[in-house]
Protein backbone atom coordinates (compact mmCIF):
# COMPACT_ATOMS: atom_id res chain seq x y z
CA UNK A 1 0.00 0.00 0.00
CA UNK A 2 1.34 3.44 -0.81
CA UNK A 3 0.89 6.28 1.14
CA UNK A 4 0.38 9.71 -0.29
CA UNK A 5 2.53 11.59 2.32
CA UNK A 6 3.03 15.46 0.45
CA UNK A 7 1.23 15.08 -2.62
CA UNK A 8 -1.98 16.75 -2.10
CA UNK A 9 -3.14 16.32 -5.81
CA UNK A 10 -6.52 14.46 -5.15
CA UNK A 11 -6.76 12.98 -9.09
CA UNK A 12 -3.29 11.31 -8.20
CA UNK A 13 -4.22 9.81 -5.64
CA UNK A 14 -6.86 8.00 -6.16
CA UNK A 15 -6.18 7.07 -9.90
CA UNK A 16 -2.45 6.59 -8.80
CA UNK A 17 -3.79 3.64 -6.40
CA UNK A 18 -2.52 6.01 -2.99
CA UNK A 19 -4.02 5.35 0.22
CA UNK A 20 -7.17 7.30 0.58
CA UNK A 21 -9.62 7.42 3.48
CA UNK A 22 -12.48 8.08 1.76
CA UNK A 23 -14.94 11.90 3.27
CA UNK A 24 -16.42 12.51 -0.02
CA UNK A 25 -19.50 11.99 2.25
CA UNK A 26 -19.02 15.26 3.58
CA UNK A 27 -19.97 17.42 0.47
CA UNK A 28 -23.09 17.20 0.70
CA UNK A 29 -22.70 19.01 4.26
CA UNK A 30 -20.47 21.23 2.93
CA UNK A 31 -23.10 22.50 0.16
CA UNK A 32 -25.19 22.69 2.86
CA UNK A 33 -22.85 25.82 4.83
CA UNK A 34 -23.53 29.37 3.46
CA UNK A 35 -19.89 30.38 4.99
CA UNK A 36 -16.76 27.72 5.48
CA UNK A 37 -14.07 28.22 7.19
CA UNK A 38 -11.65 25.29 7.39
CA UNK A 39 -9.18 25.92 10.86
CA UNK A 40 -6.94 23.04 11.07
CA UNK A 41 -3.44 22.15 11.55
CA UNK A 42 -0.67 22.13 9.11
CA UNK A 43 -0.60 18.91 7.12
CA UNK A 44 -4.01 17.89 8.15
CA UNK A 45 -5.73 17.46 4.62
CA UNK A 46 -7.00 21.48 3.79
CA UNK A 47 -5.22 21.22 0.49
CA UNK A 48 -5.94 17.95 -0.31
CA UNK A 49 -9.63 18.22 0.51
CA UNK A 50 -10.06 21.69 -1.66
CA UNK A 51 -8.65 19.84 -4.39
CA UNK A 52 -11.34 16.82 -4.27
CA UNK A 53 -14.12 19.71 -4.09
CA UNK A 54 -12.32 21.33 -7.44
CA UNK A 55 -12.34 17.88 -9.07
CA UNK A 56 -15.47 17.35 -7.89
CA UNK A 57 -17.19 20.76 -9.05
CA UNK A 58 -15.08 21.36 -12.02
CA UNK A 59 -16.94 21.28 -15.45
CA UNK A 60 -13.68 20.67 -17.88
CA UNK A 61 -13.06 16.87 -15.29
CA UNK A 62 -16.74 16.34 -16.16
CA UNK A 63 -15.44 13.22 -18.59
CA UNK A 64 -13.35 11.99 -15.55
CA UNK A 65 -16.09 12.11 -13.21
CA UNK A 66 -16.46 8.23 -13.37
CA UNK A 67 -12.71 7.66 -13.27
CA UNK A 68 -11.72 9.73 -10.01
CA UNK A 69 -15.68 9.41 -7.60
CA UNK A 70 -16.75 6.32 -9.35
CA UNK A 71 -15.59 3.87 -6.56
CA UNK A 72 -16.19 6.43 -3.17
CA UNK A 73 -19.08 7.02 -1.51
CA UNK A 74 -20.26 10.47 -3.09
CA UNK A 75 -19.42 8.68 -6.84
CA UNK A 76 -22.09 6.28 -6.03
CA UNK A 77 -24.95 9.15 -4.26
CA UNK A 78 -23.54 12.30 -6.41
CA UNK A 79 -25.85 15.90 -5.34
CA UNK A 80 -27.30 17.67 -8.29
CA UNK A 81 -24.56 20.44 -7.82
CA UNK A 82 -21.69 18.32 -8.99
CA UNK A 83 -19.84 19.26 -12.32
CA UNK A 84 -21.61 22.52 -12.77
CA UNK A 85 -24.76 20.67 -13.22
CA UNK A 86 -26.73 23.37 -11.27
CA UNK A 87 -26.25 26.95 -10.56
CA UNK A 88 -25.91 28.25 -6.93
Amino acid sequence: MKFPYGISDFREIVTKGYFYCDRTDRIPLLEQGKYLLFLRPRRFGKSLLLSMLANYYDVARKDQFQEIFGELGIGRNPTPLRRGLARI
